[in-house]
């Protein structure tokens, strides 16, 4: 406006251009105003929409109980040392997923090779070894892609930025979204590092609340090795920028004792989550003890 206004005092433009403007300007406006939507005070609606009706379920009914459906909107991190078992995490628990989904389930990967990856999901969709898998490949395949029929997208990350995303998920429209890991996430600047930080864990949360749940991987830092149960203190390069983001944050924990090799230590230190009818109120901030088949790629409940 200022322009063509600018125009018209020089001589270039007309006084019609300037109130033309001013016209189409002010019905931008009304209709901005006019699709602003507020929050349903229904609660029927509001009972089905947050609470009744399930989202994506875990494979791990300890989760179900405890932590309840991952909902559009629903941002959370999952962090624990290296050579913990997150990716075996990932696999056991997104394949289970990506079934119930009706749209793609983005992982975008930026750890190990994309190609391990999907081979660990396939163990972890199929239950089965490597060997087994090798034994008969076609069926393998079969089953997988009839099972879960392209939905689970494994997307090489390791130069993108959050642009770079963005696009891809504007193109694909994902129910669900992972970063693995979510720190490595280019296009963020800041002089300090727990800020910047911030910054990726803040987008991430508006992600979910365009497409659909998002689930952060990150690592703890040294004072969670050989720790049975992860608090939110042992979250690494974070004050409280990353904590203060998530809906939920669920840390992944292992010792060294004989015997405790393939069981692992989950704690939920923080769960915003409404949960499932189903949940138990008790365990929003359980302390479970699950076990850990790395030769499947799977996570399993204790036996009761």
């Amino acid at each position: 406006l200022a322009l063509v206004s600018y125009d018209a005092s020089e001589g270039r433009k007309g006084l019609e251009d300037v109130t033309k403007l001013i016209s189409q300007l002010d019905d931008v406006e009304k209709l901005e105003e006019n699709t602003v939507e507020f929050t349903t005070d229904d609660l029927a609606v509001l009972y089905e929409d947050a609470y009744a009706k399930p989202g994506l379920r875990w494979r791990l009914d300890a989760l179900n109980r405890s932590l309840g459906s991952l909902r559009k909107g629903d941002f959370g991190f999952v962090f624990a040392r290296p050579e913990t078992g997150k990716t075996t995490f990932l696999a056991s628990e997104l394949t289970f997923m990506a079934e119930q989904a009706t749209r793609p389930v983005l992982w975008i990967n930026n750890e190990e090779q994309s190609n391990k990856v999907m081979l660990r999901c396939y163990q972890a969709y199929l239950g089965l070894t490597t060997a087994q898998l090798a034994s008969d490949i076609p069926w393998a395949r079969d089953q997988f892609q009839k099972g879960l029929q392209g939905r689970l997208k494994i997307y090489n990350g390791v130069t993108s930025t959050a642009a770079d995303i963005e696009k891809l998920c504007h193109s694909l429209n994902p129910e669900l979204i992972i970063f693995d890991q979510i720190d490595k996430i280019k296009g963020f600047d800041d002089d300090r590092d727990d800020l910047r930080l911030g910054a990726i864990y803040q987008w991430a949360r508006e992600m979910a609340k365009t497409y659909g749940p998002v689930i952060g991987i990150t690592q703890a830092d040294g004072s969670g090795d050989n720790v049975r149960w992860l608090t939110m203190n042992n979250v690494a390069n974070a004050k409280t920028s990353k904590q203060a983001e998530a809906d939920w944050i669920l840390g992944i924990g292992a010792i060294n004792d004989i015997g405790f090799e393939y069981v692992r230590f989950l704690h939920l230190s923080k769960n915003k989550l409404a949960g499932d009818e189903d949940s138990i109120p008790e365990l929003r901030h359980g302390r479970l003890e699950v076990k850990i088949n790395p030769a499947i790629a799977r996570y399993e409940d204790m036996d009761v």
